[in-house]
């Protein structure tokens, strides 16, 4: 099993970055009162599909892809690349 096949784990780092960004949908559509099924319409997937992201099993959906919901959601998603701060041990990955 290669690092790019599907059935490998995700990394940890990804795991975390895709739990801050369900966290940001899920408290959008708490804000904005929506349904699970007013949400599945606007981001183009089925009600039970987002039924499962909210309950924390959000494998299936890539990085990209919950980016493309919270820009669904009318939020300006922004990827920034900088230097390493070296006072800090290594670089790292994070949801502002």
């Amino acid at each position: 099993m290669t690092e790019d096949s599907p059935a490998a784990k995700p990394a940890p780092d990804d795991h975390l970055l895709k739990a801050q960004l369900v966290r940001k949908i899920e408290a959008l559509l708490k804000e904005r009162g929506l349904k699970q099924v007013q949400a599945a319409k606007l981001f183009g997937v089925k009600q039970p599909d987002v039924s499962k992201l909210l309950h924390g099993d959000f494998r299936q959906f890539s990085l990209e892809r919950l980016m493309r919901f919270l820009v669904a959601l009318g939020q300006d998603v922004e990827i920034v690349v900088k230097p390493h701060d070296e006072s800090t041990k290594s670089a790292t990955l994070s949801i502002a």
